[in-house]
């Protein structure tokens, strides 16, 4: 038994010694990982440790860097300790094709196909980049970029009879759906799109860079559209709901001066569109480039030549996933019945002067329903 036990020691002493000596040769370095993934079946992006059951992107990441020897076990359970840091905390059910996570790692041989080779298909690194010793990935971001892919039958008029396999989104409701999204560029009180803030919270203004549809296209007999929003930084249903109040206004439920309330303090019930059509496409370090990118040590966070691996995962896993599921669940059809018990009215207050403006003016509206574009 003595003998027995000597033995476990002098193993265990051997695989302690082996593991120091990998870490000699692989120093830890700060990194970036290029992530792109679909979301469906996952409750977002971060992990909560010690709420195994509901699972996340984090989890199966975590797990690879373990499995492939990049982490030790125990910075798995403590992120803290390998600097870990996500980009954007994607919501229940949403993809990306470009979050970027930042940490320390061992840098070990072959890295990107090792790590690759523990993770699900549908969850890929797609690169990595060498950064400062004190990068953050959420803190140095300038921008993000979503996109929100959707079934064009969504801008259909409530009063309309429509079939949604085929509906086509005509030229002047697609410029109404554009005109719409343009109001939200500038800088906005967006606390009521999301359930966090209030309304004299700073933190509920926030920057829209732009915000647009692009032209249609039909996949599997259904008509799609993308819209692209590029803003600072959102908030937690931030853009599900900023489309979701589009899609009420177009299809006639609310009014466009609903657009202007919901950034005063009244609290305005905005609709969350479905999280199912949301990818977060692209992060930014315009600053961090500027500063870091052409130092000599270190190279810029642009991802050029990753841009073909990036557009085969989108077609492979998150295009096709967004069109089945719809196809299959009909979250956005189904989604658009629960419209009618949105309350989309003013407060009395508001009723008492629209009714004093409306006998002054024949376009209580206003000109374009967007409000003051001065910012």
């Amino acid at each position: 038994e003595e003998n027995g036990h000597q033995n476990k020691r002098l193993k265990s002493d051997a695989d302690e010694e082996d593991a120091e000596d990998q870490s000699k040769k692989s120093p830890k370095r700060k990194i970036v990982l290029l992530m792109a993934y679909s979301g469906k079946g996952y409750h977002g992006m971060q992990r909560n440790v010690g709420s195994s059951q509901f699972k996340t992107i984090e989890d199966d990441l975590v797990s690879a860097l373990v499995q492939s020897g990049c982490i030790p076990e125990n910075h798995g359970e403590d992120m803290k300790k390998m600097s870990f840091q996500r980009c954007a905390r994607t919501d229940k059910g949403v993809s990306a094709a470009g979050q970027i996570v930042s940490l320390k790692v061992r840098l070990i041989d072959d890295i990107l196909d090792k790590i690759n080779n523990h993770l699900p298909s549908h969850i890929r690194i797609l690169g990595l980049k060498r950064v400062t010793g004190g990068f953050n990935s959420k803190n140095k971001c300038d921008a993000r970029t979503y996109s929100y892919m959707l079934p064009t039958f969504a801008f259909a008029h409530k009063d309309r009879d429509v079939q949604e396999e085929l509906y086509r989104l005509d030229r002047e409701t697609l410029e109404r759906v554009n005109k719409l999204l343009a109001c939200y560029k500038g800088t906005h009180n967006f606390h009521n799109f999301t359930s966090q803030k209030g309304p004299r919270d700073p933190s509920a203004k926030r920057y829209i860079m732009e915000m647009y549809c692009g032209e249609p296209f039909v996949r599997e007999n259904v008509e799609f559209a993308v819209i692209t929003v590029k803003g600072q930084s959102f908030m937690m249903h931030q853009i599900r709901k900023m489309i979701g109040l589009v899609i009420a206004i177009v299809k006639g439920y609310a009014a466009e001066s609903i657009m202007e309330r919901s950034w005063g303090e009244e609290k305005v019930d905005v609709p969350k569109a479905p999280g199912l059509g949301l990818v977060l496409e692209k992060v930014h370090f315009e600053k961090y480039n500027r500063r870091f990118g052409n130092d000599g040590l270190h190279e810029p966070l642009e991802w050029t030549e990753e841009e073909e691996k990036i557009a085969v995962f989108k077609e492979q896993y998150i295009y096709p996933t967004i069109i089945n599921t719809e196809r299959e669940d009909k979250s956005m059809a189904n989604w658009l019945n629960t419209l009618p018990i949105h309350d989309f009215s003013s407060s009395a207050v508001e009723k008492q002067t629209n009714n004093k403006n409306s006998k002054k003016s024949s376009d209580p509206e206003g000109s374009d329903g967007c409000g003051d574009d001065s910012d």
